[in-house]
């Protein structure tokens, strides 16, 4: 069967029985029209799990601060103009608080997160929760991604730095950041040469850090070292990215990705706590083709599509937390229902999801961005993460018409070019990017961020002069 009557079949059939399923809720009235829950989320029925290290008794969800929320700080001049945006720290104060009165008690953060201004914008979040130092987890990093940033000076300089703006003596949960990018070179650049590592190590032995780990991306040289060291490091825990697009198929989203069922299993054997990260593999498996959304709401109709992804992380038992990027307020209530407490899959949903809606899901030529942004600022003002997720909406909803044959040229069309424009101011967009290549050694997702623009350009142009 060619793939777009597959498409239009499953599709159509799905949509249907999705929206009859809406109306089967245990309890119709906790249901709104899309099949949600609405009704009031408990404040004590939050799952925990215990860190074997230090007896700390963490939320299931981890409250991510790198997606906060905006607001905007200056009207542009014109309106090809970047938009100014600062942090609506009124609104965190909000959402961290509801986050803790219901549970949440791990706030994940980093230097390198919202411009520079994350774990400030956590520690006064924090602050006017007022809840007691001891009863919240915080985690931060060392983003010493720069080479101007490897000295053991600069490295302590910002781990100060973290203590200062997060208002607090100590930090929880302290990771190497990115450890992978660069391989083993940057490894050693970054903390083994310069003994930063064993400052880090000396700290935790005082107590200014309570659990010493580190984040992965990249390179699976340098995780399996890290890993074999075990013994000498004493890892208290390790991030990974997983959901269940990457268990099996993390190279087919990204060809220098490592399965996430590799990361983990060496994680268990060794009884390192796993955190996980991108469980949404940034909001993709959300963003997803109408026909995928359809078949997750064939299964458990008053589910959000964003619970089959955060109960396939907090199932597997080795994992302390998992991290959500909650920029809005139904963003943290979805994922306090999904946890409080959490429904475990069953051996046959987990296999389903890996197999089939994970397939499913590969089958369509998304950009593997995760809206991390840090690629950002580009030094030539282009809005790299907005480009990469337009591209990749118009992909999930059909507009992007291989050619002028196709069954929705026009319609397509204008919703590419239209969309684009509205999207991403023109003096932003992928013509201007002359291929400098200086994004691409902060891309965690490792994308070839110049090809990518040069190909989104084309097609524009292409689309444009109506030559595709």
């Amino acid at each position: 069967m060619e793939r777009r009557e597959f498409i239009k079949i499953l599709g159509a059939g799905a949509a249907t029985a999705a929206l009859a399923g809406c109306k089967m809720g245990k309890n119709p009235t906790d249901i709104d029209p899309l099949g949600h829950h609405t009704g009031e989320i408990p404040t004590d029925k939050m799952t925990y799990r215990e860190n074997p290290s230090t007896g700390d008794r963490v939320s299931l969800l981890g409250y991510g601060m790198m997606r906060l929320p905006n607001k905007v700080a200056g009207s542009p001049r014109n309106t090809d103009a970047p938009v100014e945006e600062e942090i609506d720290q009124e609104e965190v104060n909000r959402l961290v608080k509801f986050a803790l009165d219901h549970g949440v008690n791990y706030f994940d953060t980093s230097p390198a997160y919202c411009r520079g201004h994350s774990e400030e914008s956590t520690g006064i979040a924090l602050k006017a929760s007022g809840y007691a130092r001891d009863k919240y987890y915080i985690a931060t990093k060392l983003s010493n991604f720069s080479p101007e940033q490897w000295s053991y000076k600069e490295g302590v300089k910002m781990f100060e730095n973290s203590l200062k703006y997060l208002q607090t003596d100590y930090i929880d949960y302290l990771l190497l950041h990115g450890v992978g990018m660069g391989g083993m070179d940057a490894l050693n650049s970054r903390y083994m040469d310069n003994g930063l590592l064993d400052y880090l190590l000396k700290k935790r032995k005082e107590g200014v850090i309570r659990n010493l780990g580190f984040s992965y991306h990249g390179d699976i040289e340098v995780f399996d070292y890290l890993l074999e060291h075990h013994d000498k490091y004493h890892w208290d825990f390790v991030q990974i990215q997983m959901n269940y697009v990457d268990w099996h198929l993390a190279d087919e989203t990204n060809a220098r990705n490592t399965d996430a069922e590799y990361l983990y299993n060496e994680l268990d054997r060794r009884g390192i706590p796993g955190v996980i990260m991108e469980p949404l593999l940034g909001g993709r498996l959300v963003k997803m083709p109408n026909h995928i959304v359809a078949t997750l709401k064939q299964k458990r109709p008053e589910d959000s599509v964003a619970s089959w992804a955060f109960r396939y992380a907090g199932s597997k038992p080795r994992i302390l937390t998992v991290l959500s990027g909650m920029t809005y307020m139904e963003h943290l209530e979805d994922n306090l229902r999904t946890y409080s407490p959490l429904e475990p899959l069953t051996d046959e949903e987990q296999q389903w999801l890996e197999s089939e809606v994970a397939n499913l899901y590969v089958s369509y030529p998304t950009i593997p961005c995760n809206d991390c942004k840090y690629c950002m600022p580009c030094p030539y003002g282009i809005n790299i993460p907005a480009i990469l997720l337009h591209y990749n909406k118009c992909v999930n909803e059909g507009n992007v018409p291989e050619s002028m044959q196709a069954e929705n040229y026009r319609k397509a069309r204008k919703a590419f070019l239209v969309g684009y424009d509205r999207s991403v101011p023109r003096l932003r967009q992928a013509n201007h990017c002359i291929g400098c290549g200086r994004c691409m050694v902060h891309c965690p997702q490792r994308i070839n961020i110049p090809r990518e623009m040069e190909r989104i350009d084309s097609f524009v142009e292409n689309l444009k002069q109506n030559k595709l």
